[in-house]
């Protein structure tokens, strides 16, 4: 069965650190991009950062010098070192994947998107 698992969702004060971590089955992570999508409550989904195949790795402005995306492909796994966490980035945290090797459609064409996490809650409050 193809599936990606979301874990490492958590409630943490603000300027705190999480770590988030995605999981690949039934097929070969490492062949193509990974990234995190955010839904906030009463929020828009957005995108929130990618890791290509080949390890290039962009970021939304909004998280850019606090998060940090890195991938184990000897595990299937990507993951999301959130550092710095503010109220504003509470959210349910999906990772997905469009099976391209590159991140430039990920979050331009979310429909794309062919494997969906099932999300992860990160709640930053005091």
């Amino acid at each position: 069965q193809v599936q990606l698992v979301d874990s490492g969702g958590d409630l943490v004060q603000p300027g705190g650190s999480l770590r988030l971590s995605c999981t690949a089955s039934g097929f070969t992570l490492s062949y193509y991009a990974v990234g995190w999508f955010r839904q906030g409550p009463g929020k828009e989904r957005e995108g929130v950062s990618c890791i290509s195949s080949m390890m290039a790795t962009t970021y939304a402005d909004s998280v850019k010098g606090r998060f940090s995306i890195s991938r184990d492909n000897a595990r299937n796994a990507a993951f999301l070192q959130m550092d710095a966490l503010q109220p504003e980035d509470t959210a349910v945290y999906y990772c997905a994947t469009d099976r391209r090797t590159i991140c430039d459609y990920l979050f331009a064409a979310p429909g794309g998107v062919e494997v969906w996490g099932q999300g992860t809650l990160v709640n930053v409050s005091a």
